[in-house]
């Protein structure tokens, strides 16, 4: 059974998860999004509508990890072998998996577990992969995930930060590659995610229903629109689209040329430190948001500006319950750190970037009101560079 998605780039006043999620596909190490926000604001329609934006991958036939075909250092011993013996893999070309975690999955449908079926059958151990396995290359998405058990998060979590998964049953184990892209999604009215499970996810991003009057509006015309004729309605938003997954696979590509300055790292390491955040994630997530960031902004070196956007995603969920996390308190703690850590003065930027241009250039096309708003800068960018209009294109005549 399949059906039409809603159009990432239909999506209207919500550009800060828009941002969260379009900075993991560029650099799924990132560590994953956590969506936090009321029920019916978007959370699953963006989720979904990212799938549809990443280009098709390779992947040897009838292989469960979706395997490809030309980079061993990445396949699974099974793989690995057949390439090392000088086999030459057959392959498949197919969209970017996206996989859905259901809250009533056990562990051993997460993780994989033994065949019994063909174990009875052949008298050796086989194992069937899990969802883990089936994600590999893809997307992993956990609607709800503040309510999975918490020995399934942890075990999520730990294969998401180590692209691999390891399973033992009954004698048998297997090893094999897990690279995803987290995605998980909540509702804080439904009860919190312990804070070590907070840390673990590379971004964070709250999502609330719009107060003005018109963007409702405009939200309520476009469903109703998708509702009645998907096919006419994706075709409007087409071009847009396709412009988008142009930008991320470009964006893929020239991420390890964008520079990092050495005054960038030291401000990102002395923000995470003013923060008081514990360990090293932070650091690390900082640096490399602010570099997918800059990599979507068709930028060849890492600013202070992409630096501070990004600390509106790193930060937030791992600031301590004492200075309001999560909240708007927790808010306005960011941005004072930001202010005293990061002055925006073009002597302090390594590249000197065309700030009104590039990063507070907003016209009556930016449909999220407030410039200072997470995630408007890079689609202010991508609106003027692409021409994603404000409304789409009138309906194709027949």
């Amino acid at each position: 059974m399949t059906r039409k998605q809603f159009p990432f780039s239909a999506l209207l006043g919500q550009e800060a998860m828009q941002t969260a999620l379009l900075v993991n596909a560029v650099d799924p190490g990132i560590g994953g999004v956590l969506i936090r926000g009321q029920k019916g604001t978007g959370k699953s329609t963006a989720a979904r509508a990212l799938a549809d934006l990443l280009p098709q991958i390779r992947t040897v036939v009838d292989c469960p990890y979706h395997c490809a075909p030309d980079q061993p250092d990445e396949m699974h011993d099974g793989c690995r072998q057949r390439h090392t013996a000088g086999e030459d893999l057959l392959f498949n070309t197919e969209a970017t998996p996206f996989i859905d975690l259901p809250l009533s999955a056990g562990e051993d449908r997460l993780v994989g577990t033994l065949h019994l079926g063909k174990t009875l059958e052949t008298g050796q151990r086989h194992f069937e992969p899990g969802l883990l396995a089936s994600a590999n290359r893809g997307i992993l998405y956990v609607d709800e995930v503040n309510l999975l058990p918490d020995h399934l998060v942890d075990l999520l979590l730990d294969v998401s930060a180590s692209g691999t998964n390891i399973v033992e049953r009954e004698g048998l184990r297997v090893v094999h590659p897990a690279r995803f892209i987290l995605i998980g999604t909540m509702n804080p009215e439904e009860g919190e995610l312990r804070p070590q499970f907070l840390d673990r996810f590379g971004l964070c991003v709250t999502v609330s229903g719009m107060t003005d009057a018109d963007l409702r509006r405009n939200i309520v015309l476009r469903r109703l629109a998708f509702d009645q004729d998907p096919d006419a309605f994706c075709a409007t938003w087409q071009d847009a689209e396709q412009a988008l997954a142009v930008q991320i696979d470009k964006a893929r590509q020239r991420l390890w040329q964008v520079t990092i300055p050495d005054q960038v790292l030291d401000r990102a390491v002395a923000l995470a430190s003013a923060a008081r955040v514990q360990g090293h994630r932070a650091d690390l997530a900082l640096v490399r948001t602010a570099r997918a960031l800059a990599a979507l902004l068709d930028r060849t070196s890492v600013s202070l500006h992409d630096l501070a956007e990004a600390a509106r995603y790193v930060l937030p969920h791992r600031l301590g319950r004492q200075a309001g996390a999560i909240s708007e308190e927790g808010s306005n703690l960011i941005e004072e750190l930001l202010a005293e850590h990061l002055p925006f003065n073009p002597k302090h930027e390594a590249s000197a970037p065309a700030v009104e241009e590039d990063l507070f250039y907003l016209d009556d096309s930016i449909e999220f009101p407030g410039s200072a708003a997470a995630g408007g800068s890079l689609f202010a960018h991508l609106k003027k560079k692409l021409k994603i209009a404000s409304s789409p294109p009138k309906k194709p005549s027949t």
